[in-house]
């Protein structure tokens, strides 16, 4: 099976917003007792993302 990427583009809000989503959705795994390693893996995608400048 081929690996696919996906590109989206977020504002710093948007982008912000995400890692917030994230980080709660780790904490109500560790506070239920599921396996975190998914989300953490995403989280960390999401932090390490390139940065690009576009003009306005």
């Amino acid at each position: 099976m081929l690996d696919q990427r996906r590109i989206i583009e977020l504002m710093d809000f948007e982008w912000r917003l995400l890692v917030g989503c994230l980080n709660t959705a780790r904490s109500a795994y560790l506070d239920e007792g599921k396996p975190i390693e998914d989300v953490n893996t995403l989280l960390i995608k999401v932090m390490n993302a390139k940065l690009k400048k576009v003009r306005i």
